[in-house]
């Protein structure tokens, strides 16, 4: 029998003071990779945050030095020096040493603030092998630093981590290190990451401190926000500031063409929390607080199907979300299916109810609350949890929202009446997705094909070795018939050049039967609801003629993909394909067969004329040119296009999606001057004799 191991009173540990965070960090930062080490530093940056909030700074700077150390200044108000009563200690050494403690718990200090638990700084502090906090305060200057947690004194004038440190005597005033201004106000705070406690490979996010620093200009109109970044050969400075707000913050995360114009919802509502007080005696009580929440929505439909919403929490980020932006989705479904319900008539909408994605498609939007001490989950702050902001936030945007859908006002009608008819849309469109993909599986011997009659189907059943070719005509559908392999290779003519959807609604893209065949025979419906997994085939190749018709046709048909389909082009599936535009019989003497080769290109063809007569070689004239893939006979077709085993392919890719969306947007998009700007600027570079007339 195992021995019984003994279990008492001085087996217990009791971790004092900061200890706590250095033994179990991950319970207050998250983790200790480089996400931990970026929420240390969003815990200095948001103290400064909430002094610019409260109306007390302007400017906030963040500087990254070369010896992995970071700054942060602002000009606030200045954390308070003066000696704090009740421990005895400087206010200073107070916010930095002591969890729970701060002037954001109620004292009349702030009134909405993003850091609430009182444990930021002092979490920063107790996980940085260094710590110097500078206040400019009362025409002085005053400092202190920290090793770890622990006030003392750092030996040399050079700021060094690894410098000789002095423990301060218990109740140590801070150093007076200078003089300031009259009138002069503000924190510095610069620490050195402990890297015995985080990873090795913990590095600062440059691209996430300044997506950061932009979104907090955004939030807070006015304020100037600096990231300069000093490690590099090459220091780099970064400047912040917007007037406008979070308007100004939606036309930025806005990337399609607006169907609205950027609409702004305000308004606030209070409410009763029970929160527990204490009271001179020292003791905690429960008592009723009345509490003010003030939302601030700015929202604009555009033509896309991607939805992008922000929402935030006194400027604090909340990416999971929360009560706030359950009430906003919640207020946006319901004030829409009223309205639609009431002109269903009018806009053709039939007894369908919309649901919570067709209303959100084509959404930016920025929804912030401004609340005082609000219940997160968890230091991280991504949930907000205080119940009573779903109903305010519902009612306002309930409210106002309804009075925009139903104002009678000119623009605003007209903008008005275009979202709903977008909204609409989305609701048929999700349908006649869902239906698609319950009636178009592969047919097979118990089931009937829905497909449409053109299609040229092939024998294989399994997605991932088949192919679709989407081919430009019946001319050249013969010949690719011929020349296929059934076993594997579909076949889907189009008929000249199919529908702009770029420009088009989504009802006049499900109504155009080009579009709805390819709709229809790739079979994983379209928009929000395309699922990558239903698709029928592994590859989708676009085999158009090499002339400029071709290149349109095909311009149209990713127009439709990026649109409609767009996880098949993210998952790389959909690619170009590519014919030759010559075809050389290079003659050989005696009993030798002449030899065929095929040219993708002018140049290509002059290289191959000039080396074929370096060789002495002859070839048959004239040189036959493909104007379109009908005037290759099968076994051409076969050879240079569609066998695996000869064929080039392009696959097309988006890297960057933005990107692309802007590239669509000029290029195939409603508006016609930056697109004529574009043709006359790529005029200049265009080589006369490359065009084929």
């Amino acid at each position: 029998m195992a021995k019984r191991s003994e279990y008492d009173a001085r087996h217990l540990s009791v971790l004092e003071g900061l200890e706590a965070v250095r033994k179990r960090p991950g319970m207050y930062i998250g983790s200790t990779d480089s996400r931990g080490l970026m929420h240390c530093l969003w815990e200095i940056i948001d103290n400064s945050v909430d002094e610019a909030l409260a109306g007390y700074a302007s400017t906030i700077t963040v500087t990254l030095h070369p010896d992995d150390s970071v700054e942060v200044t602002d000009d606030g108000r200045g954390i308070p020096v003066d000696v704090e009563p009740r421990t005895g200690l400087s206010g200073l050494e107070v916010v930095f040493t002591k969890l729970h403690a701060g002037g954001k718990f109620g004292g009349g200090s702030y009134n909405a603030v993003g850091g609430l638990h009182g444990v930021g700084a002092s979490v920063v502090n107790a996980l940085s092998a260094r710590l110097d906090a500078r206040v400019t305060r009362g025409g002085k200057v005053h400092q202190m630093s920290f090793r770890r947690g622990e006030p003392g004194t750092f030996a040399g004038s050079t700021a060094n981590p690894d410098a000789e440190f002095s423990p301060a005597a218990e109740g140590s005033p801070v150093e007076v290190v200078g003089k300031a201004k009259r009138g002069a106000t503000g924190t510095t705070i610069r620490y050195w990451a402990d890297r015995h406690i985080f990873t090795p490979d913990a590095r600062f996010d440059d691209e996430e401190l300044s997506n950061r620093a932009r979104q907090t200009a955004f939030l807070i109109p006015g304020l100037r926000l600096t990231v300069r970044d000093l490690r590099g050969e090459t220091p780099s400075e970064e400047v912040f500031q917007y007037d406008g707000g979070i308007s100004e913050f939606v036309d930025f995360l806005s990337t399609d063409s607006a169907v609205t114009d950027i609409w702004r919802i305000q308004g606030h509502g209070s409410f009763t929390e029970r929160v527990p007080v204490i009271g001179e005696d020292g003791r905690s009580h429960m008592e009723d607080v009345e509490r003010d929440c003030e939302v601030d929505i700015a929202l604009r439909w555009g033509i896309g199907y991607d939805s992008t919403v922000r929402s935030f929490v006194n400027i604090i980020a909340t990416p999971k979300g929360g009560t706030h932006l359950t009430g906003f989705e919640q207020a946006l479904l319901k004030t829409f299916r009223k309205t639609v319900e009431a002109n269903a008539r009018r806009l053709k909408a039939g007894n369908d109810k919309l649901e919570k994605d067709d209303v959100l498609a084509g959404l930016t939007a920025v929804v912030t609350v401004r609340i005082a001490e609000p219940q997160f989950e968890g230091q991280t702050k991504e949930i907000l949890g205080t119940s009573a902001a779903r109903q305010i936030v519902s009612k306002v945007v309930e409210k106002q929202l309804a009075q925009r859908l139903n104002s009678t006002k000119r623009g605003d009608k007209q903008q008005s009446t275009a979202v709903l008819e977008k909204v609409v849309s989305e609701m048929k469109s999700r349908i006649s997705a869902r239906m698609h993909k319950e009636t178009q599986r592969r047919k097979n011997a118990l089931e009937n094909s829905s497909m449409p009659a053109k299609l040229v189907e092939c024998r294989s059943k399994g997605v991932e070795n088949t192919e679709l070719f989407i081919v430009e005509g019946d001319s050249a559908l013969g010949t690719a018939k011929l020349a296929r392999s059934s076993d594997y290779q579909a076949l889907l003519p189009i008929r000249g050049k199919i529908l702009n959807v770029q420009k088009a609604s989504v009802s006049d893209m499900l109504s155009n039967t080009e579009c709805a065949a390819l709709l229809q025979v790739i079979g994983a419906g379209s928009g929000r609801t395309f699922d990558l997994d239903a698709a029928r085939y592994g590859k989708v190749v676009l085999m158009t003629d090499a002339d400029v018709d071709g290149a349109h046709i095909r311009t149209l048909l990713l127009t439709l993909f990026f649109r409609y389909m767009r996880p098949m082009i993210e998952a790389g599936r959909v690619f170009a394909a590519v014919p030759p535009l010559h075809r050389v019989e290079v003659i050989h003497p005696g009993r030798k067969a002449n030899e065929v080769r095929y040219t993708y290109s002018e140049t290509e063809l002059n290289r191959l004329l000039a080396h074929l007569e370096s060789e002495g070689l002859r070839y048959k004239e004239p040189i036959q040119r493909y104007k379109g893939l009908g005037e290759m006979d099968a076994d051409q077709l076969s050879e240079t296009t569609m066998d695996p085993a000869h064929r080039s392919l392009r696959r097309i890719r988006v890297a960057d999606a933005e990107a692309a969306e802007r590239v669509f947007d000029l290029l195939m998009g409603s508006v016609v001057a930056p697109r004529k700007d574009f043709i006359i600027e790529g005029s200049k570079a265009l080589d006369r004799e490359r065009i084929d007339a």
